[in-house]
């Protein structure tokens, strides 16, 4: 089993920073893409940024040079800095795992509880 947990949202002015945290755990040997999600009130999902076990990293165009994701493989776990925030960002944050190794087979898609990220001066 594969758990997720973000951390480090919270409310911010705008223009104001916030860096999120993803911690998996569980028995896991490595993880394949990690990805940050995010979903306003009333609208759908989307994606926010993701990195690759080695590296190479995607954004959304909203967030192009305001955001940056990393990871620690090590500690099996994600980052998103978040700068220059706007209105526009307030979201609930959700952290994704794929193709995650662990002891009892590779785990396709997981997900954490998700973390507030509120943009409001």
């Amino acid at each position: 089993q594969v758990q997720l947990v973000e951390s480090g949202g919270g409310l911010v002015q705008p223009g104001g920073s916030l860096r999120l945290s993803c911690a998996a755990s569980g028995s896991i040997f490595s993880i394949g893409t990690m990805g940050w999600y995010r979903q306003a009130p009333g609208k759908q999902r989307e994606l926010v940024a993701t990195i690759t076990r080695g590296g190479s990293t995607s954004y959304a165009n909203s967030v192009k040079g305001r955001f940056t994701i990393s990871r620690d493989n090590a500690k099996n776990t994600g980052y998103l800095q978040m700068n220059s925030l706007k209105p526009e960002d307030t979201a609930v944050y959700y952290c994704n795992a794929d193709q995650t190794l662990t002891s009892r087979g590779i785990i396709s898609d997981s997900w954490g509880q998700g973390t507030q990220v509120t943009v409001s001066s």
